[in-house]
């Protein structure tokens, strides 16, 4: 019997790194998306906060996280921590 690995959709996940762990088992991170201007070709830079649910307090400021989208877990969160891509050196 084959074990079933369980598929995520790319557009709920998030890559960003972490800027504020200040609240408890929530924390900030900074997600940046970099386009190219259609007509100036100049490549603008737009960055988003979101608040990210973490439920053991795991993650460290620096720290390069995987959010996934959820149901909304308060007012601003939105997402939780998934998986820690890199630790801060």
């Amino acid at each position: 019997m084959e074990t079933a690995k369980k598929h995520i959709k790319k557009s709920l996940l998030s890559e960003g790194r972490v800027v504020s762990t200040a609240m408890d088992k929530t924390l900030v991170m900074i997600v940046e998306a970099r386009k190219t201007h259609p007509r100036f070709k100049k490549i603008v830079r737009k960055t988003v906060k979101m608040k990210v649910h973490d439920e053991k307090n795991e993650c460290q400021v620096g720290d390069k996280i995987l959010a996934i989208e959820t149901r909304p877990l308060s007012r601003e969160k939105r997402h939780r921590l998934f998986k820690i891509v890199e630790k801060a050196k």
